[in-house]
């Protein structure tokens, strides 16, 4: 199976829960994974809901490449017209300038609410972004402790229920989960690698190799620094498993087993600090 594949009949489903959602509140969270930026970005969300405040955040990036951080933020920024913050949920003061944003935001509405002589209240705001890019621990670091169910599983959720931040802001404690349908493969390869795509979706062997291929390319000396290779080897599944002696009987390499391995590493930002998305590849410099 070299290809990622989706299952439709949820798609409409989930698009339209999201939609009722989104229109209960007054300022949207969205997050995306720092190691890929605009593959993890939802390009429809004003098309969801349109013309409400949005602020998208780069979660995951401790794990991700500091230099393409800061070109990626302004890169979104141009592209939805939204404010963009890099975050890392480790950071309390990442935190705080969440929640001013989201009340600085919504200003103009609660503005707007007065002059309609109707009684102040706080903003109202939920988080959305595709499954495992971090929204179910933005919702924890906000309200300070676990409202809500987190798990590296996509798309875990509970029954939904407003929990005040402070008081000026209501959260939503259940995410809003965005389908991953893509239909362009390079990002929904991007997508299975950072494990924003359910494992049965597709092929852990193609997608490592893939990976392997990708960072090779993109970070050649460091990634061959954490495996031992040289610039004469071929990074390779079947030689990563030959140099760590994970073998099976009659000296087959494991392949399985070292398909999952490079994966987590990977994930865990083990190997090293990467983003895998370029501007370039998807014609926008």
């Amino acid at each position: 199976m070299s290809h990622i594949h989706w299952y439709p009949g949820h798609i409409a489903k989930a698009q339209r829960q999201l939609k009722e959602k989104l229109n209960l509140v007054d300022v949207i969270i969205e997050v995306v994974d720092a190691r890929i930026p605009y593959a993890s970005w939802y390009k429809n969300t004003n098309e969801l809901c349109p013309n409400k405040p949005r602020l998208i955040l780069m979660n995951k990036s401790d794990v991700s490449d500091e230099e393409y951080n800061k070109l990626w933020k302004k890169t979104l920024e141009k592209l939805s017209k939204c404010d963009v913050l890099i975050t890392n949920l480790d950071n309390k003061n990442d935190i705080n300038i969440i929640i001013n944003k989201v009340i600085s935001l919504s200003d103009e509405i609660m503005k707007k609410r007065v002059e309609k002589g109707l009684l102040p209240r706080p903003t109202r705001t939920m988080v959305i972004g595709m499954p495992n890019v971090g929204k179910s621990s933005t919702i924890n670091r906000l309200v300070k402790r676990a409202k809500t169910k987190t798990g590296a599983k996509a798309g875990v959720t509970r029954q939904q229920q407003w929990v005040r931040i402070n008081d000026k802001i209501e959260l939503l404690d259940t995410p809003g989960i965005i389908p991953t349908v893509q239909p362009d493969q390079a990002q929904a390869l991007k997508l299975a690698m950072v494990n924003s795509i359910g494992e049965n979706a597709y092929d852990s062997e193609y997608v490592a190799r893939e990976l392997l291929a990708i960072l090779d390319k993109l970070y050649l000396k460091e990634v061959r620094k954490y495996y031992e290779f040289d610039e004469n080897e071929e990074l390779s599944l079947e030689n990563v498993a030959i140099k760590r002696r994970w073998i099976l009987k009659g000296e087959t390499p494991d392949i399985k087993r070292t398909s999952q391995i490079v994966l987590s590493t990977f994930r865990e930002g083990k190997i090293g600090k990467f983003t895998l998305d370029r501007a370039e590849e998807y014609s926008l410099v």
